[in-house]
């Protein structure tokens, strides 16, 4: 059941162009899919009519808590990113569909690029609780993108790659060597659309089911605005309500 909700932001971590948000609620969290998305609205920027979509970071139910992770690209997520501890921010949630959680005993890959991580952590929380325990390939053009590696590692055997060679094997994700020397049942992907494609295509030489959560520009987060179509071998659908994840199967790449 999707709620329209105000969060206290109770804690906020600077990490440069992101910021991480730690939000709560007076009421009860919904059910939420590792993978779905929230709508903030943008309060006090003029130049922000809409709300902006962002990736669940984490949830912790006991406490009615979710946590954000925000890259600084516009003026709306500058502006949410400048939010001062004690502020009330407003939420629509839980939107899109998430994940397919893999069966016991299947291995599984999670791949994240830059801020395409974001969802990863909560996803690979879901899993370790299912007995499910993930391997994660993290990239990022250098060591400083790759944020709050520690706490990753913490959820599965964590590999990481950067384009300057800063940290990890140099290259991009897919030039890692975990590809060769590991096989695995599942993969998850989330990341800049070009490493996406990369990813899936990948996946599809080995044979192995792929899931990607694609990051289109949306508007409403209900599918009516039809800003964010992406074309599926079922026709154009609106990535906010089909989506955002998609077996790589149905996309058009």
């Amino acid at each position: 059941m999707k709620q329209i909700a105000d969060f206290k932001l109770i804690a906020k971590q600077d990490y440069g162009r992101s910021v991480l948000l730690r939000l709560r609620s007076k009421r009860p969290l919904p059910d939420i899919m590792p993978g779905q998305f929230v709508q903030v609205r943008v309060d006090g920027s003029p130049s922000t009519y809409l709300r902006r979509p962002i990736s669940i970071h984490d949830v912790e139910f006991e406490q009615n808590e979710i946590t954000l992770l925000v890259q600084q690209v516009g003026e709306g997520t500058r502006h949410l990113a400048a939010a001062e501890e004690g502020d009330t921010i407003n939420m629509v949630l839980p939107l899109g569909n998430g994940f397919s959680l893999p069966e016991k005993g299947e291995r599984c890959l999670l791949v994240g690029g830059g801020i395409g991580i974001a969802p990863l952590y909560y996803f690979a929380k879901v899993l370790n609780a299912k007995g499910v325990r993930p391997t994660l390939l993290l990239g990022g053009k250098t060591d400083t993108d790759l944020l709050r590696l520690a706490d990753y590692q913490k959820l599965g055997e964590t590999f990481v790659t950067t384009e300057d060679g800063s940290r990890g094997e140099k290259g991009f994700v897919t030039m890692h060597s975990v590809w060769q020397k590991q096989s695995f049942d599942k993969i998850y992907v989330c990341g800049p659309k070009p490493m996406m494609k990369a990813v899936a295509k990948l996946a599809a030489e080995k044979n192995v089911w792929c899931e990607v959560s694609l990051e289109n520009l949306m508007a409403c987060g209900l599918g009516a605005c039809l800003c964010c179509v992406e074309d599926t071998v079922d026709g154009h659908v609106c990535v906010c309500k089909e989506g955002p994840v998609f077996n790589t199967r149905r996309l058009k790449w």
